[in-house]
């Protein structure tokens, strides 16, 4: 059985990651608001075992406002607005799977635990500054992460949405993998080929053709509390 200790265990011994890890605890120590709080960093991987894994999306880095980033790209936790790369992802779910019902919270574990790896390239971001932790070792092990999803598993499905994310399928085995890019669902690209894009419909009918149970993308119309999921 797959385990992500078993999978990407090594990478924690490796100098980008170690020099991620202590940057972003440098910053909190200072006094630095860093998003998502640090016990959640990796919950794209406590929320999706590794021998469930069908699907990765992959978006840029957290939510930089405070409440919002959980550790799972798009996704925030119930009570909190959700946020217009995430509205722009429901649109495009219901103008793909028309039976898809926008509902009225942004959490997405359930997505998560089907199997779907919510991962951003960067996992960490300061309070009100996007991309303010690029290029300190957290896309070395997202590159790895990809690498590793790449060898170790067959016919998954890779969402890259933006410009930093379709930069990871340079290297992935499209003979062994089905590989979808689009531009980001942010409101400044969405209208430039994320929306029409079609990739719940096209992930689905992929892991069917290989004998995979689909993900089921309707998430419940209405939840109380994180705490539900």
């Amino acid at each position: 059985m797959k385990n992500w200790k078993e999978i990407l265990g090594e990478f924690r011994e490796q100098p980008y990651f170690k020099q991620a890890m202590e940057f972003q605890a440098n910053l909190r120590r200072q006094g630095v608001r860093v998003y998502p709080r640090e016990e959640q960093i990796f919950n794209a991987f406590r929320y999706t075992p590794a021998d469930r894994l069908k699907v990765v999306i992959l978006g840029q880095d957290p939510y930089h406002e405070p409440g919002q980033a959980m550790g799972l790209s798009f996704s925030v936790p119930v009570g909190q607005k959700i946020p217009p790369s995430l509205q722009n992802v429901y649109h495009e779910l219901r103008n793909d799977l028309k039976a898809f019902v926008i509902p009225k919270h942004g959490n997405l574990i359930p997505w998560a635990r089907q199997g779907v790896l919510l991962l951003n390239t960067v996992l960490t971001v300061s309070e009100g500054e996007a991309g303010s932790h690029r290029g300190r070792g957290w896309e070395e092990f997202t590159d790895a992460v990809v690498a590793r999803l790449n060898s170790n598993f067959e016919h998954l499905v890779f969402m890259l949405w933006g410009r930093d994310a379709g930069k990871k399928g340079a290297g992935i085995d499209r003979q062994r993998h089905l590989v979808l890019e689009a531009a980001h669902p942010s409101p400044f690209s969405a209208y430039n080929g994320f929306f029409g894009c079609s990739h719940f419909s096209q992930c689905n009918a992929y892991l069917m053709e290989h004998g995979i149970s689909p993900i089921d993308w309707q998430l419940p119309t209405v939840l109380r509390g994180d705490e539900e999921l």
